[in-house]
């Protein structure tokens, strides 16, 4: 089944993200996370079709993170016990959890 063209224009690597340069470019604060391959827990909040979920895909892509979106309308408890099993086995883990009512 063909992924949306959303999907596969997402950029693969934060080199490919246009825009947003004061978070990508070289020497700010999510660049030089990437160079270092260490990150901090954060939130990424904004309207839909900002990129949160495009910089975030592009994080894991550039750094050979493993990565998993969660959706929290259809995604249960379940799913995300699954997902910290996985990341408690691996150092690193981008998970994406989208859709969060506040």
């Amino acid at each position: 089944m063909k992924q949306p063209l959303a999907h596969r224009m997402r950029p693969k690597n934060i080199q490919e993200i246009i825009g947003q340069q004061h978070l990508v470019g070289e020497g700010k604060i999510l660049w030089r996370m990437v160079q270092a391959n260490h990150f901090q827990s954060m939130i990424l909040y904004g309207p839909p079709g900002t990129g949160k979920t495009s910089i975030a895909s592009a994080i894991a892509g550039s750094t050979g993170t493993p990565f998993r979106l969660l959706n929290a309308v259809t995604h249960n408890k379940k799913d995300m016990e699954v997902v910290v099993q996985e990341a408690k086995m691996h150092r690193h883990l981008v998970l994406i959890l989208d859709e969060v009512l506040v």
